[in-house]
């Protein structure tokens, strides 16, 4: 970024953090776009991409105060958007019903069975991905769940 639109941000950030309003709607405006294209980019759904992106950005005007202590905001922005779709992402992995609705709603935005396995196998690759992710033990009892479907007190008697 060059010297100069790194100064003009600072100020846009600095009248951010001051509670401006309308510096926050030049910062989404320059922002919105390519921020809603990353998260759905992770979570392949227009309506779920939108709602993670009003997610981050609402987080952006709470946390104002602090905005100016950030040294590289974009970085910053979209670790955020990461963040917020990961987390989503776990949450949706959790939920069957959730995890259904989503992969039905996935399914209706592509156009193509093509896509559709293309996005079905992007989507386990990512729920492994969050699996990984988890403790061994909490690994353990998500897979008794949603792999062999166990119930809760069979997976307590079987883990003892």
């Amino acid at each position: 970024m060059s010297t100069s639109k790194l100064h003009i941000e600072r100020n846009l950030l600095k009248q951010v953090a001051e509670g401006d309003e309308q510096a926050f709607k030049v910062l989404f405006d320059g922002y919105h776009a390519h921020l809603f294209n990353y998260i759905l980019g992770i979570t392949k759904s227009r309506q779920i991409a939108e709602e993670l992106m009003m997610d981050v950005f609402l987080k952006i005007w709470l946390g104002k105060a602090l905005i100016v202590q950030i040294e590289n905001f974009d970085s910053f922005l979209f670790r955020v958007a990461h963040n917020k779709s990961i987390d989503f992402l776990r949450a949706a992995a959790k939920d069957t019903e959730f995890k259904d609705l989503l992969f039905a709603a996935m399914h209706r935005e592509t156009s193509t069975e093509a896509d559709s396995q293309i996005l079905l196998c992007e989507y386990e690759s990512r729920l492994r991905d969050v699996i990984s992710l988890l403790s061994p033990q909490r690994k353990k009892v998500y897979q008794l769940s949603r792999e062999q479907d166990m119930t809760h007190d069979q997976i307590a008697k079987h883990l003892q």
